[in-house]
Parts: structure tokens; C-alpha cells; sequence
């Protein structure tokens, strides 16, 4: 049996739709308690696709407006600046939002965070459209459409922290980093499908309205989310869900060694690595996103090329990122940090080819925007991959899965804002050529990723998670293996 898992549905002692594995479970001071029963219930494909789709809604908000920036700024009276913030709130809001989820995902659990999240999601659907009003003043449609993106940053980190520790509570050993890659990549699937269909309404306000449509629409798959399974399915979803508190402790040194979330000077250095290194190129792909009709534009693109630059770079990345997360799961089980080793500077190569073709945009529009739509695919296709791999190593470093996804998140996000702010200061006056173009935004985004992506090479990145669970797991058939034996 190649498995973790055997299935026993036709056990007629064994509940229907789950998949059973009897075992000894260690206690904490690892004397054995007897056989137990461990199970992979049916029920938790529902919540994964609930999560999947709650998480593409609340991705569609924070790029809605990259291809349509323009269009938004003068049908509305606003600046690009302005237009920009719209990005910029969802992005500052998230770290207090994630910390806040996580929290209430520990108090309540996921059932009620997804519930208060889907409310945010809805609330922030009719308010952004109320601000579209043509009643209203130029500031209040501002100030209604900035409260209507507020709203969407409060929801939107609540589905995405939760994505590794639902994985860990409902899912093997063998289908973890695959789980937590659909969950992960569910996000920017949304941002693509964002900047695909964003444009293609006539106006700003028929955009706006099909967004709150599918925000409403779609919100109510919370209602699917279920809590903790009576029987968790391996040796790390029975331990004890740790605080913020103790991951804080954990980074500082101050955790104690006895406790199973006691972190080593080595996977401290780690963390950092993987924290840095998620931040940067999440910002850049995201600030990327939302700026793609000012990078483009002043070459003469329409809104609807530059979405489909964007798109391009997500979705290519979401098929590559469905290839390679079944290949962590079973193949490359002991190999997330070399993929990110190989990846990472390979990224930072192809955004510093941006300058290059930033460069080129007059000539590749006039003969061959292929080499663009090339550039994107190479990006996403390798971007979207390490995002599960980074997200499954910062839980095997830290045994802390829904705060250690908040702080990376956070890191992505905050860092976006700063890279929208920078790259807007360095936007080109009107007497450039062309006028306002954003060839110095893409040279800093090139030097930094290329700059950062280096310290990858320090990672070691020690699965010891997984370790754990597989010594358990050959415990367990060595034990079972000989009562076997004994019965006989």
C-alpha cells in the first residue's frame, strides 16, 4: 500500500464517504494510547472549492482597476494617483485584517471567519457601486468607492491565511502542498480574471456594477465551510493550533524548547529568507498588476492589451502552479527550497529583461508583441509555482500554519504599496517620450527582484513537519505490521 491512507468504503464499520487508516497515535510523552482511527473525509473537497472560490472573489477588488485606470480617472474626475490608492487600501489594510482573522480563526474557527469575511465581501460590492452614483460629488465618489475597497482588504486576507491550515486539518501527507497551491493560487487566479474581464463592460460604471454582481453571486460559498473533521487525518493536524504569540515568541527566541513550535536559529535565518523573498516578488506581481495600463498605455496599448499582458503572467502561472504542486506532493517531497533555489533568481533575470523591454515597447507593438505576451508567461509560469512551495516551507519552519501564512501574505501586501507609491513618483513627466511612461518603474522592479532573489542561495529550508509525520507514519505500520503477526 502506497498511501498514507487506505480506503475502507466498503468497511461497513467505517462512516460512509471517508477514507480510514487505523494507527497508533504517540501521546506527548510518546507512549503509545492504542489504535485509533484516522480519516479523510469526502466532505472536505466542498470546503476546498468553497475556499477556492471565496478566495478568487476577494482577489477581483485589488486589480479591478489596473486595466481601467485611465478610463476610471477621467470618467470620474480623478487622478491616476487617486485610481491607484484603490489598490493601494486593500493592500495596507491586510495586516491588521490578517492578524485579526487569525485570531478569530483560533476563537471561533473557520466556519465564522468565512462567515464575517463574506459579509465584508458583500458590504464592499454595493457600497464601491454606490459610489458611482452620478449624484454625487467627485470626493464622494471617492470616499465611497476608497470605503468599498476598504471593505474588500478587510475580507480578502481572512481566505487567504486560512488556506495552509485548512489543508493541514483535512488533508494526507500526500496532498497538502497540492491543497494549499489551489487554495493559494486562487487569489491571483482572481486578479487575472480580474484584468481579463474588467475592461470589456462600455463603461467604468458597468464594470463596477459587474464586480458587485459577481461579488454577491459568488460570497454565499461560505455557507459550505465546515470546522475541524472528528477524526484528523495525520500526526500534525492533532497537534494543538498555535497562537501569534507563540510564532512571535518563536522568531525572537524566546519559545521554549519543549514546545513543538520552538524554532532553531537556522530555521529563524530561514524564515526571513522565505518571508523577504515571498514579499518582494508578490509585491512586484501584484504592483505589476495594478499598473499594467500605466506601463502600456503610454505606447499606444489599449486597456484591453494591457489586461491581457496581466492575465497572461497569472494565468499561465496558475496551469504551471497546477503541474507542479501534485510533483511536491509525491515526487519533490524533500525539495520545496531547491525549487525555490532554482526559481527565484531566474525570476529576478526575467524582470530585469522588463528593461530591455520597456526599452522596446514602441518597436514590439509596431511588430511583434509576442515577445511581451512570452515575457509574461515566463514570469507566471514560474512566479505562481513557488508560491504553494514558500507557503508549505514557512509551516514546516515554523509549525504554525495560519500565522506564518499571515506574516507572508502581509509582507506581499505591504510591500505592494510601497512598490505602487515608488513606482509612481518615478512615473515620467509630460515632456518625456512618450509622455508619463514608466520605463524607471520597470528598471527598479528589475534591480530589486534580481537584487533580493540571491539570498534564496542561503536557504536550507529542513522539512521537519514532514519529517515528523513520517516517522509516525512508519512507526505506525511497523506496529501494526507486528499485531499482525501476533494475531496470526
Amino acid at each position: 500500500m502506497t498511501d498514507d491512507l487506505k480506503d475502507a468504503r466498503d468497511d461497513k464499520h467505517n462512516s460512509p464517504g471517508s477514507v480510514v487508516y487505523n494507527r497508533f497515535v504517540a501521546s506527548a510523552n510518546d507512549t503509545h494510547t492504542g489504535p485509533t482511527t484516522y480519516r479523510l473525509y469526502k466532505k472536505r473537497f466542498v470546503g476546498l472549492v468553497a475556499l477556492i472560490v471565496l478566495n478568487m472573489v476577494a482577489g477581483m477588488p485589488q486589480v479591478w482597476f489596473g486595466p481601467i485606470a485611465n478610463s476610471t480617472a477621467s470618467e470620474f474626475g480623478l487622478t491616476l494617483g487617486q485610481v491607484n490608492w484603490f489598490s493601494n487600501v486593500l493592500n495596507l489594510i491586510f495586516l491588521p485584517a490578517s492578524i485579526a482573522f487569525t485570531l478569530m480563526c483560533k476563537r471561533w474557527g473557520v466556519r465564522t471567519t468565512c462567515y464575517v469575511a463574506s459579509t465584508f465581501v458583500v458590504l464592499s460590492a454595493w457600497i464601491r457601486y454606490a459610489g458611482t452614483a452620478r449624484s454625487i460629488s467627485t470626493n464622494g465618489t471617492l470616499g465611497l468607492i476608497m470605503l468599498g475597497q476598504l471593505f474588500s482588504g478587510i475580507a480578502q486576507p481572512a481566505f487567504q491565511v486560512i488556506g495552509p491550515f485548512y489543508s493541514e486539518t483535512w488533508f494526507g501527507l500526500k496532498s497538502r502542498t497540492t491543497v494549499t497551491m489551489l487554495i493559494g493560487v486562487a487569489n491571483p487566479f482572481g486578479t487575472g480574471i480580474a484584468q481579463l474581464i474588467s475592461p470589456l463592460p462600455g463603461t467604468t460604471r458597468t464594470s463596477i456594477l459587474l464586480l458587485s454582481i459577481i461579488s454577491t453571486v459568488l460570497a454565499p460559498c461560505a455557507l459550505l465551510m465546515s470546522e475541524a473533521p472528528p477524526t484528523p487525518p495525520t500526526y500534525a493536524a492533532t497537534q494543538r493550533n498555535p497562537s501569534v504569540a507563540s510564532l512571535m515568541r518563536a522568531l525572537i527566541g524566546r519559545e521554549p524548547k519543549a514546545n513543538h513550535t520552538f524554532m532553531t536559529i537556522r530555521e529563524r535565518i530561514d524564515f526571513t529568507i522565505i518571508t523577504l523573498n515571498f514579499g518582494i516578488f508578490a509585491g512586484v506581481v501584484n504592483s505589476f498588476s495594478i499598473l499594467t495600463s500605466q506601463d502600456f498605455e503610454p505606447y499606444g496599448y489599449s486597456n484591453d492589451t494591457a489586461g491581457f499582458f496581466g492575465a497572461t503572467l497569472l494565468l499561465v502561472g496558475l496551469l504551471m502552479a497546477g503541474i507542479t504542486a501534485p510533483l511536491f506532493d509525491r515526487v519533490l517531497t524533500h525539495h520545496l527550497a531547491l525549487t525555490c533555489k532554482l526559481f527565484c533568481p531566474t525570476l529576478g533575470v526575467l524582470w530585469l529583461s522588463m528593461i530591455w523591454a520597456g526599452q522596446q515597447l514602441p518597436i514590439l507593438k509596431a511588430n511583434d508583441e509576442g515577445a511581451l505576451y512570452a515575457i509574461m508567461a515566463l514570469i507566471g509560469g514560474l512566479s505562481l509555482p513557488i508560491l504553494p512551495a514558500a507557503l508549505e516551507l514557512a509551516v514546516e519552519l515554523t509549525r504554525n500554519a495560519d500565522a506564518s501564512a499571515a506574516i507572508l501574505w502581509s509582507a506581499g501586501n505591504l510591500l505592494t504599496v510601497l512598490f505602487v507609491l515608488v513606482e509612481n513618483a518615478l512615473r515620467a513627466d509630460a515632456n518625456a517620450n512618450p509622455p508619463f511612461n514608466m520605463h524607471r518603474a520597470l528598471v527598479f522592479q528589475g534591480a530589486l527582484t534580481l537584487a533580493v532573489s540571491v539570498t534564496i542561495l542561503g536557504l536550507h529550508g529542513k522539512q521537519a513537519r514532514r519529517q515528523l509525520d513520517e516517522q509516525r507514519l512508519e512507526e505506525t505500520k511497523r506496529e501494526v505490521a507486528m499485531i499482525g503477526a501476533v494475531s496470526s
